[in-house]
């Protein structure tokens, strides 16, 4: 790795307020200055809770995929199953299952945790927990907010890679979770 004259040095925040403080989006305006001297104040980032990312795997070498509307982007998006970590959750894993369970119906009690990613450094806070699950199986339905139509897939993991090679599984934590995953794998 080369080393050059630029080493990176965090900003010192001067000011900071919440600007939109609901319930599902948070957005903070940060008045910072720069090792450089300049002074920015108007800074925005989004204030996101953690969340945690599963790819579950049945004993018959099946992948579980949610298929479900996100309005941000207008379409619909095959991904695997995740969520927000709960305030009372202490540990991801525990909301790990909670939403594989709540989206898919599925279950298991070897989830393994894999990797901690930061997904938008630049504009969010949060950090994102991916896990393997394996031998999951069906042991409920659904239990979905209003807001959500989910459509449960199984897809053969000997499929997957081409599925992110060909572009459909294209949403960031998902194209990443199956290629560490099919890694760890040995896929």
């Amino acid at each position: 790795m080369e080393n050059n004259k630029h080493t990176p040095t965090p900003w010192k925040v001067l000011k900071t307020e919440m600007v939109v403080d609901e319930k599902w989006y948070k957005l903070r305006r940060d008045h910072v200055a720069l090792p450089n001297g300049l002074e920015l104040d108007d800074y925005y980032v989004s204030v996101r809770p953690d969340v945690v990312l599963t790819f579950p795997l049945t004993a018959d070498n099946q992948v579980i995929f949610v298929r479900q509307y996100k309005h941000a982007a207008s379409d619909i998006f095959i991904e695997l199953p995740g969520g927000v970590i709960d305030a009372h959750e202490t540990e991801p894993a525990e909301a790990a299952k909670r939403e594989l369970l709540e989206e898919t119906g599925y279950t298991t009690s070897e989830v393994e945790f894999l990797l901690e990613v930061t997904d938008n450094p630049t504009k969010d806070t949060n950090k994102i927990y991916f896990f393997l699950a394996r031998n999951v199986h069906k042991v409920a339905e659904q239990d979905l907010d209003d807001s959500e139509a989910i459509e449960v897939l199984k897809v053969p993991l000997h499929e997957v890679g081409q599925m992110v090679m060909d572009g459909r599984l294209h949403v960031s934590g998902t194209v990443a979770l199956c290629l560490l995953a099919l890694r760890k794998l040995g896929v």
